[in-house]
């Protein structure tokens, strides 16, 4: 790999201020790392981490440029595979073919916000959550409303997985990291 753990990690913390991107970042990093072992690419669990987390790392301060900042960033650090995800995730259509990478990003980014979202309205948070209560919340279109719902559909359908299968990957990847996301629920403590 081109850019280390460290690297990639000391850009989140210098573009992003907001405590909630940051849990996102997080969060999506923990879904890509288990995707990557589920998936059969564990032995590229460090660069699925990286893509999680920097995957909106320009987003707080360059809204409007966003993901073409973090874009040229991995570019200019020698991580190609990692800037077409970031670009796919944005933009799926502007990919001729989509490689694993680009897709696990798609099914992992829009389904941990809500996933995320979902623990924020429950008292045990994250601890008694279930696929069948996040597929309940989406159809809800006033929950998280600016999560995209066919995205989170065409994620699973990309990977090959059912919509229950890859929840329950994102609640299995979140469930470690709950206290320090803030998904751990009053009923528990967090």
């Amino acid at each position: 790999m081109a850019i280390t753990y460290e690297q990639a990690e000391a850009l989140l913390r210098e573009w992003t201020r907001s405590p909630a991107l940051m849990n996102h970042a997080r969060g999506v990093e923990a879904s890509m790392k288990l995707a990557a072992t589920r998936l059969g690419a564990g032995n590229d669990e460090p660069r699925w981490a990286i893509t999680g987390l920097l995957h909106d790392a320009d987003y707080d301060q360059w809204p409007d440029e966003h993901p073409q900042r973090v874009i040229a960033w991995l570019q200019e650090n020698g991580e190609p595979e990692i800037a077409q995800a970031v670009l796919a995730h944005f933009d799926p259509s502007q990919i001729p073919e989509l490689a694993l990478l680009d897709r696990a990003l798609l099914a992992c980014d829009e389904l941990t916000g809500f996933v995320m979202a979902c623990c924020l309205v429950r008292p045990e948070g994250i601890h008694s959550l279930a696929p069948s209560s996040v597929k309940k919340k989406l159809k809800d279109k006033g929950f998280a409303a600016k999560v995209d719902r066919e995205i989170v559909a065409q994620g699973a359908a990309l990977l090959g997985v059912a919509l229950d299968e890859q929840i329950q990957l994102v609640i299995d990847a979140l469930k470690p990291l709950a206290n320090e996301l803030g998904i751990a629920g009053k009923a528990t403590g967090g």
